[in-house]
This record gives structure tokens, sequence and C-alpha cells, in this order.
């Protein structure tokens, strides 16, 4: 049986420029490493891997918490290639994750300050009185701001 969503992992291009963007968009950096060896050449299929990562949390999330962590992971050897249509919301397969915040203009007007481009205007779905907004972040992911209203 699942108890919790552990982890989100992210393939980069460039390890240092994504772990700014999402510690800008407010988390946090929990740990950062190295990765090569056997051991996650056995876990990733590949003979011969050479990685960085580094794991974010959201605020205020100690160690030893459940939460769901977000990983960011550039592959050095073999090198990682990119997806052309990643970005694109009608794919197949993973499509984007979402970030609830507090207050959706105030962060929207903060990531565009920082030159972050939305596809959209703020929208809001009129069932649940969500707030929501779809953007671009590091290498073309689609990543999703939502602000719930009081009520929900």
């Amino acid at each position: 049986m699942i108890r919790t969503l552990d982890h989100i992992n992210i393939v980069v291009s460039n390890l240092e420029a994504s772990k700014e963007f999402f510690l800008a968009l407010g988390l946090e950096l929990e740990d950062e490493a190295e990765l090569e060896g056997d051991w996650i050449a056995r876990i990733v299929g590949f003979e011969k891997v050479r990685a960085r990562y580094a794991k974010l949390v959201q605020p205020g999330v100690g160690s030893n918490e459940r939460a769901t962590r977000l990983e960011l992971l550039q592959y050095l050897e073999p090198p990682s290639y990119a997806d052309p249509n990643l970005g694109l919301a009608n794919g197949i397969g993973f499509r984007h994750m979402a970030f609830e915040v507090e207050d959706i203009e105030q962060t929207v007007g903060r990531l565009r300050a920082l030159g972050v481009e939305f596809l959209g205007d703020v929208q809001t779905y009129s069932v649940t009185g969500k707030k929501l907004v779809y953007f671009h972040g590091p290498d073309g992911i689609l990543l999703e701001l939502a602000e719930y209203s009081r009520n929900t």
C-alpha cells in the first residue's frame, strides 16, 4: 500500500540554473551530491553513469518529515537529450507539476520580475474558485501555480 508520494525527479540540462529557479519559486535546498558508481548504474540501467542532483523541499519541512520532494538531476555521462515536445500540454505521460501558493497574483508578479513568461493570464475555474496559471520552467518543463479559495 502506498503511504505517500515521496519525490518527483526532473532531469535538467543545467543543475545550477534549475536549482536557482526553484529556489526563487520558494523551495528550499535539502541535499545535493555527485552520483556515480555501480549502485547508481544498476538503478538507472547505464553502465557508466555520472550525475549531479539537488533535492528541494517546501519551506518549513524538516528532513525527517513526510513531504513530497523535488529532485533535480543532471546527467554528465551519458549526456541527457531534450524532448522538443516536453512543454506541450497535450502530450501523453507526465505533463506538469503544480505548486499551491497563497497569493497567485503576487507570485506571478515576482516571477515576471525574474523574467518568467506565462502562457496566459491567471484564470479561475468557476466550479471550485481555484485560480491557476501555466508557465515554463527550466528546460521548458510545464509548471502551474494554483491558489484555492478559502471555501474549498
